[in-house]
């Protein structure tokens, strides 16, 4: 188990097919690979950097001795749940949003306070659409300005107006890119 301690990393999952899927962007103080270490089965995900990190790998007897010494039991069943709650909320995204509405939930989900620091590419893993999808949309975003793109990087600059269009039945963004 890894104990992630500065940086940030993206959470992969490969698929059979080959492609793969972005999950999460996790940051300083987060645990990753805990839940392959508490049930003692395999690891689901990979992760990968995509800043300066720095983790401590702890072995699982001495994690195991730590949740035991300090009563973490509670804690880490709480935070299995929302992840699993997260990934539920992933997969009814993917299910057939339009668009739009499935960038704008995944940039708020993957946000870093106001920045998501990950390419077109990276979005599209996640979102499962297609790299040129994502771009399209992207462009859409960035002229309603919304969102302001930089090299493997997005900057959220309406969050309310992002909010909006990822949660509102008719996107901000139709109603922008009309006047």
């Amino acid at each position: 188990m890894l104990v992630l301690t500065f940086g940030q990393v993206k959470v992969i999952r490969l698929e059979p097919d080959g492609s793969e899927l972005l999950l999460a962007v996790r940051g300083a103080d987060d645990l990753l690979g805990e839940l392959a270490v508490l049930d003692g089965g395999e690891r689901s995900a990979t992760v990968s950097a995509l800043t300066m990190c720095l983790a401590y790998a702890v072995p699982a007897e001495r994690f195991h001795r730590i949740v035991r010494q300090f009563d973490l039991h509670g804690m880490l069943i709480r935070r299995a749940i929302r992840r699993l709650r997260e990934g539920e909320d992933v997969r009814a995204d993917l299910a057939g949003l339009p668009a739009v509405t499935l960038v704008a939930r995944t940039l708020l989900r993957l946000a870093t306070g106001l920045e998501v620091p990950l390419s077109q590419s990276d979005l599209a893993a996640a979102t499962g659409l297609s790299r040129s999808a994502v771009a399209a949309e992207l462009a859409a975003l960035r002229r309603a300005e919304i969102v302001a793109t930089a090299r493997r990087r997005m900057v959220i600059q309406d969050l309310t107006a992002l909010r909006a269009t990822a949660w509102d039945e008719r996107p901000i963004l139709d109603s922008r890119s009309e006047s």
